[in-house]
């Protein structure tokens, strides 16, 4: 499956658990982004690997800071998405930077856990993570951080908000 929810899970637990120091879209966005390249793959029938030069660490910093560059200019757009959550947030491009690319180089490492094309540090090529978790232990790793990060989010903006 080239293209699936399951990175939103780490991506939300750290955002909130990192709120102060991050931008929550960006990691969000950012966690994601990176699989715009098996789904251009797969819709175009390229022949390419699904988890190919943006899947590592040189060619997802180029997937981070255009998302960055994205993000920035559409910040008040999502800061009043954000706003619909109860949550607020200001940000800089700096904080966007540095957030996309944790996003993004997250997502690499937990996809290199089980993808045998990947070289994540491209240009060696090799995977030294290939096989430390199973695909099952990281599927089970991304459902608990988006259940854990939706527990923490409903109490720290929900609960906490109304209660003050």
């Amino acid at each position: 499956m080239p293209f699936t929810p399951f990175h939103l899970g780490p991506g939300l637990l750290i955002g909130i658990l990192l709120f102060s120091k991050m931008d929550f879209a960006s990691i969000l966005i950012s966690s994601m982004a990176v699989d715009v390249e098996p789904f251009l793959i797969v819709m175009f029938r390229l022949p390419l690997p699904l988890h190919g030069f943006f899947h590592s660490y040189f060619g997802g910093t180029i997937i981070a800071c255009l998302t960055a560059l994205g993000i920035y200019p559409l910040r008040g757009v999502f800061g009043r998405v954000l706003a619909w959550f109860k949550i607020r947030q200001e940000s800089s491009f700096k904080r966007i930077l540095y957030t996309s690319l944790l996003g993004v180089y997250f997502h690499i490492l937990l996809d290199s856990f089980f993808y045998g094309e990947m070289n994540p540090f491209y240009p060696l090529t090799g995977n030294p993570f290939l096989g430390f978790f199973s695909s099952s232990t990281v599927y089970e790793f991304c459902t608990f951080s988006l259940i854990f990060g939706l527990i923490i989010y409903v109490y720290k903006f929900i609960l906490k908000q109304s209660a003050s």
